[in-house]
């Protein structure tokens, strides 16, 4: 039943199907684990003037008047609706919105909800959603969207496919359940789609919670299993000094110990698989540097994968100023690269003429061949998996290696600062390795945190900088509008303003995820040549590319995102000789907002910034929308489900224990979740 195809569900057929594949959702399994991204509480409403201000809430009152459409422009229609209950006045302000407004009935009570703004006298709303009293549920979810598919009508196509549900077997044993306080699968599905309170939302999505946590567990502990049965090439260690005496620059202290610590990993005869984590600009190119030599002076190749054209190439500028002045032969291996050049650097990684190779997944494709590959360095984006290791160790290996030094040795470089209380959980299955700080000359980044009211002063700000030939990332949280996201400034339509406004008569463009990687490429390449003098952008600039000439970065809504993600953020900048600037622009009221940005004026210490929102929030979102390498996951969050991936770690271990392969019939489905999971970044545990 889970497995049926999506079009053959009630209400849907080919063409929301086609809608539903933009989710990523294909059967009717992924239709009912599409869990809400929130909950609208209309169980309590307030009255009009009891409605907290700068708030996101449910008011009732009694609709009395609906003034005629106004057009105000093309494209745009504005109905101001006026409703009332015994304490006050609620003024409403529609976009847009003919079709909803026609279906009010006048002298009718509704729930309204929505950001509240006003006086003592009076509440005004923006495009709030509307609820009649009767035929609502009090707990209304809220889905991921895309256009065609609003939030009410999957919950509808998610009421029929739960109607005509079967009983469901359950991945988690009965006696695991009890013990760990879960519901049932079926419940919990019916719970966390239609819930009575909040309450039982929780629970139920504590169930899926726990489920996903439990099967990344099971999948990690049999990985570190595997790899301790698995052999790669001993890398002796080899006098260091002629590296370090033709750097231009000493290498700082932390820089020294990540070194030492790699060396280590490299002559143990275990493959290694090390993440080295440093704050944005603490050096971690210099550490790869380092044990790209070591590998070299024992006769071995390395490979390091970008995730972007663009940033193999500025890894290629780098690494080949620190390496070729010792010997290391260095050649680069993109999609972009003509054919004749493709087959020259092909041909000389198979020969063993090029020492390290770097390149996009261009490295993985058909006739790269490497004969004495040691060493796969690869950015938090793309960490090999088992298999892609396998597929690079596999292509070409010179007979003189033995059968049992094949597998690959693993470095992963991260930005993202993550105070280490996480670490161990996060990264479980790598060993770390910390750089906590940064070379001598590094310049800091003035930051500011302004409110709306000083957008244009900050846009002016931004012009005179493109004025004077320089460049800006101008950060959005959103795509696109959302039904509820009621007050945040989306990429689409910002980049369309600005071009008619404030930045009219510059070159600006869009970046966002959903673009196809074909479409960002050209973009960023375009800003990094300078072609762009402003890019309007979601968070997908969050760690990437390498702009000098960049010197703003103005994010929307700041006090959307977390202190670590502002402060990958605000690493865009600052990364040639001009001064740089970092402006948060943020209309929230609230204490804990303001302390946050706050913090971001006074430190640019990304491991101070990710201590202090673990310290004032609980392990906040420390990653985005990305979990660093390990298989993305679709319902737990690493940082936000901390206390639940510590249980679940504990269950894994007490059923590997009893089955160390998931093998027997009381886990044969847990045990495919486990590969279904795994291979998401191409690793199997199996």
């Amino acid at each position: 039943m889970l497995d049926t195809d999506i079009r053959y569900s009630k209400g849907i057929g080919e063409k929301r199907a086609a809608l539903y594949a933009k989710l990523g959702i294909a059967t009717v399994g992924g239709l009912l684990y599409h869990l809400p991204r929130g909950y609208i509480d209309l169980s309590a409403p307030y009255g009009v003037l009891d409605a907290p201000i700068d708030e996101n809430c449910a008011v009732k009152a009694r609709l009395m008047r609906k003034s005629p459409e106004q057009r105000i422009r093309d494209g745009l229609s504005v109905f101001k609706l006026r409703a009332e209950d015994p304490s006050g006045v609620l003024n409403i302000t529609m976009f847009n919105s003919k079709y909803t407004v026609d279906h009010l009935d006048l002298d009718r009570e509704y729930i309204f909800y929505g950001r509240v703004s006003g006086g003592f006298t009076g509440r005004e709303m923006n495009s709030p959603a509307i609820y009649p009293i009767n035929g609502t549920e009090r707990i209304v979810p809220i889905y991921p969207t895309t256009a065609g598919l609003s939030s009410n009508m999957i919950r509808f196509h998610i009421k029929s496919a739960l109607a005509a549900l079967p009983e469901l077997p359950d991945p988690i044993p009965a006696d695991i359940r009890e013990k760990y306080a879960l519901m049932g699968r079926k419940e919990s599905l019916r719970n966390v789609h239609f819930p009575e309170d909040l309450q039982q939302a929780v629970c139920a999505r504590e169930r899926f919670v726990f489920e996903e946590l439990l099967t990344l567990c099971c999948g990690l502990s049999i990985l570190r299993a595997g790899s301790k049965i698995r052999r790669a090439a001993v890398i002796a260690p080899v006098d260091m000094r002629p590296f370090y005496g033709c750097l231009p620059f000493a290498p700082t202290n932390a820089q020294l110990r990540a070194i030492a610590d790699i060396i280590g990993d490299l002559g143990g005869g275990l493959p290694m698989n090390r993440l080295i984590q440093g704050d944005v600009g603490s050096g971690k190119t210099l550490v790869a540097a380092a044990a790209i030599y070591c590998c070299f002076k024992n006769g071995r190749q390395s490979a390091l994968m970008a995730p972007t054209e663009i940033l193999a190439e500025q890894h290629f500028a780098t690494l080949s100023e620190f390496l070729e002045p010792l010997g290391v032969r260095v050649g680069l291996l993109t999609g972009s690269v003509k054919a004749a050049e493709k087959r020259r650097v092909k041909d000389a990684i198979a020969s063993g003429e090029i020492d390290l190779a770097i390149g996009t997944h261009a490295l993985l494709s058909q006739g790269v061949e490497f004969p004495r590959l040691a060493l796969a360095v690869t950015d938090e984006q793309h960490r090999f998996g088992v298999n892609q290791r396998a597929k690079l160790s596999a292509q070409g290996l010179s007979p003189e290696i033995p059968d049992d030094s094949r597998d690959v040795h693993v470095m992963v470089m991260s930005a993202t600062p993550i105070p280490r209380t996480l670490s161990l959980i996060v990264y479980g299955d790598l060993q770390l390795s910390v750089i906590d700080e940064l070379p001598p000359g590094r310049k800091s980044i003035d930051t500011f945190a302004v409110g709306g009211d000083k957008r244009k002063r900050a846009l002016a700000f931004v012009r005179k900088a493109l004025d004077e030939g320089r460049q800006a990332y101008i950060i959005c949280p959103l795509i696109e509008k959302g039904e509820t996201d009621t007050g945040l400034r989306p990429a689409k339509e910002y980049a369309q303003l600005l071009s008619k406004t404030e930045l009219k008569g510059y070159k600006i463009s869009l970046l966002h995820g959903k673009m196809k990687a074909a479409e960002k490429e050209e973009v960023m390449r375009a800003f990094s040549q300078g072609q762009l003098q402003a890019l309007v952008s979601t968070t997908v600039v969050e760690v990437g590319v390498d702009v000098p000439n960049a010197t703003i970065i103005l994010i929307e809504n700041a006090e959307r995102f977390g202190l670590s993600q502002l402060h990958q953020l605000r690493g865009r900048v600052g990364r040639g000789t001009e001064k740089s600037y970092c402006i948060l622009i943020s209309d929230s009221k609230g204490e804990t907002a303001k302390g946050r940005l706050d913090m971001m004026k006074r430190t640019g210490d990304g491991f101070a910034l990710a201590e202090y929102d673990l310290k004032a929030r609980g392990p906040g979102d420390f990653f985005g929308q990305r979990q660093h390498g390990l298989p993305e996951l679709k319902i737990a969050s690493l940082s936000d489900n901390l206390d639940t991936m510590k249980k679940a770690k504990q269950c894994a271990d007490e059923i590997l224990i009893e089955d160390p392969q998931l093998c027997s019939p009381k886990y044969t489905m847990l045990g495919e979740m486990v590969r279904e999971l795994m291979g998401r970044v191409g690793t199997s545990p199996n």
